[in-house]
């Protein structure tokens, strides 16, 4: 009876041993997918004509990437852009202009997505903030030098010496 209860033990531990080693290889084995997922999407887009071409990169150059600070969609290379310029693509293809896939962004990612934002109540400030801080320093400036006295003139002050 011992043997049989001594035998079941080790089948346990083989079992346990084989369900560890099962779950260890499929974490390991997940990095592998993903990379290659990763370097699917990193491959080049197909243009059917130049003319595609040319408004594709004139469209993502105005795009921001969302992941990425102050980078195009077009100059990133986070796995965001890469889909981002395919789905770009995508809809292009499907017919839609350039105002109506930028509208589609700004849905989706806000206007953040778009480095020109749209002049409109909420992005007027930055539209106009940047000329009204140059004009206000150069009346900070005017003032500071309006403010000074004027130097001592050594002409206007001849007492009749010579030297």
């Amino acid at each position: 009876m011992s043997q049989v209860a001594n035998f079941l033990g080790r089948g346990r531990i083989r079992i346990a041993g084989l369900s560890l080693g099962l779950v260890l290889a499929c974490g390991l084995a997940q990095p592998a997918f993903a990379q290659a997922n990763q370097q699917a999407d990193a491959a080049p887009l197909q243009f059917q004509d130049a003319a595609e071409e040319a408004r594709f990169h004139a469209l993502t150059l105005q795009l921001r990437c969302v992941m990425c600070q102050n980078q195009s969609l077009a100059d990133s290379n986070a796995l965001i852009a890469l889909q981002l310029r395919r789905e770009v693509l995508e809809l292009m293809r499907k017919g839609m202009s350039d105002a109506q896939i930028k509208d589609y962004l700004v849905q989706r990612y806000g206007e953040f997505v778009l480095y020109k934002p749209k002049l409109e109540g909420g992005t007027l400030l930055l539209w106009i903030g940047p000329a009204v801080v140059l004009l206000a320093g150069a009346g900070v400036v005017a003032a500071i030098v309006r403010r000074r006295k004027p130097a001592a003139n050594p002409a206007a002050s001849d007492d009749g010496q010579e030297w």
